[in-house]
C-alpha cells in the first residue's frame, strides 16, 4: 500500500502521487516515511527529498518549508522547491554570481538584505549541487 505524496511550493503543485517511501530533510536530521507512519509535523531545512515508487526515484531540492505526515499522505509545504530535472542551471548560476556580487559589495550583516542575498546563496548552491548529484545519476540509470 503505497503513501500519497504532495509538494506544493508558494507558486504550484510541484509534484503529486503516490509513493513507497519518501526521505524529507527534517531540521533534526533526514527521516524516512513509510506508509502508515505515526502522525508528525516537522519543519524542514535545505535539502533534497526522495520519493521512490517500485525503484524508481525522483528528486526534489525544498528550501525550507514543513511537512505533515499522516499513516496515508505526506503534504510538504515548501518556501521553495524543485524537481532536480526541471533546474535551470543557467539561471541557478547567475543566481548564485548576482548574490555573491551583491555580498562582495558590502551589505551591512544586520539588513534585511544581508539575510536575503544568504538565502539566495544557499538555493543556488543547493541547486547546483542537486542538478550534479542527481541528475547525472538519474540519466545513467534510465540508459540501464
Amino acid at each position: 500500500m503505497p503513501i500519497r505524496c504532495e509538494i506544493v511550493s508558494q507558486d504550484r503543485v510541484v509534484f503529486s502521487g503516490d509513493a513507497d517511501i519518501v526521505v524529507l530533510p527534517g531540521v533534526e536530521g533526514e527521516m524516512g516515511i513509510l506508509p502508515n507512519h505515526a502522525p508528525l509535523l516537522t519543519a524542514l531545512r535545505y535539502g533534497i527529498i526522495v520519493v521512490r515508487k517500485q525503484g524508481e526515484e525522483q528528486y526534489f531540492t525544498v528550501a525550507g518549508g514543513v511537512a505533515e505526515v499522516q499513516p496515508d499522505q505526506v503534504t510538504v509545504l515548501a518556501d521553495a522547491a524543485e524537481n532536480v530535472m526541471e533546474i535551470n542551471v543557467q539561471r541557478a548560476e547567475a543566481a548564485k554570481r548576482r548574490a555573491e556580487e551583491r555580498l562582495k559589495a558590502g551589505v551591512p550583516q544586520d539588513s534585511d538584505e544581508y539575510f536575503e542575498l544568504q538565502a539566495a546563496l544557499r538555493r543556488s548552491n543547493l541547486r547546483l549541487e542537486a542538478v550534479q548529484r542527481y541528475r547525472q545519476r538519474m540519466q545513467r540509470e534510465r540508459r540501464e
